[in-house]
């Protein structure tokens, strides 16, 4: 069951948002080639929690770190590690999400260190417009797989693919609640969307097709053709004409 939120939980996610949002803004500017992905994880987590926070992440379901931090033709959930340090040229996917007061928000950005060449920035530029496409249709009265084929149509003439293994969900008092967001499906499907419900809308898109693979890690999902991944994320709330962003940074 899709949860309607009250007003009050609602200012407690865009509170929680809020962090995620900072968190994101530092994290790109202390972003540089030859970091670890260590250190970003410990930036983050100073930062929540001197925010007022806690890391989302942090040992949800075993998770090892305060964020995911996905390097090139990683997808999602790359585990932060010393010996994982970043080069001029790399894609990194920074996924933070912060617990505040019981309730949180959760966004996703992919970053290019450096110079990166034009057809990596193409997906980069394709993957943030999708998710902005599929925020687009957050509104009342469309149906759950209008936000998905939105993002779907939008980056498959690039000749991009969407993963499919993942999904966007619904999020309040529970990081992950009902429903599952798909970014692929047919519109005018799917449960119809009412006020106050606030979903974690999150594209990814892979250079190649859409099929991926768990490393021995457990976590670290790959494309299983090893071309690049973009992923690009943030917490809304339906309204009655345009969602409102509460992970905006």
């Amino acid at each position: 069951m899709i949860k309607i939120k009250t007003e009050k939980e609602i200012e407690l996610i865009r509170q929680a948002g809020k962090i995620v949002g900072q968190v994101l803004r530092r994290l790109r500017e202390f972003l540089h080639p030859g970091i670890s992905t260590e250190e970003l994880d410990a930036e983050a987590e100073r930062l929540l929690r001197k925010l007022g926070a806690t890391p989302a992440f942090k040992g949800y379901q075993g998770y090892p770190a305060s964020i995911c931090a996905s390097i090139n033709e990683e997808v999602v959930h790359g585990i932060p590690a010393k010996h994982r340090r970043i080069k001029e040229g790399d894609i990194i996917s920074l996924d933070v999400g912060a617990k505040l007061n019981g309730y949180f928000g959760d966004a996703a950005w992919t970053f290019g260190v450096g110079k990166i060449s034009p057809s990596v920035q193409r997906l980069l530029n394709v993957g943030r417009q999708a998710l902005s496409r599929g925020i687009s249709k957050a509104c009342c009265g469309n149906h759950l797989l209008d936000i998905s084929h939105a993002i779907q149509s939008y980056v498959e003439p690039f000749g991009f693919s969407v993963v499919r293994q993942f999904v966007g969900h619904g999020i309040g008092s529970q990081l992950h609640e009902d429903p599952e967001i798909p970014n692929f499906g047919r519109p005018g499907s799917g449960p119809i969307l009412k006020a106050a419900m606030v979903l974690a809308i999150e594209p990814m898109v892979n250079q190649g097709n859409f099929e991926v693979e768990i490393l021995d890690d457990k976590w670290t999902a790959v494309t299983k053709d090893r071309r690049l991944s973009a992923h690009f994320e943030h917490t809304i709330c339906v309204t009655k004409n345009k969602a409102e962003i509460l992970t905006a940074w």
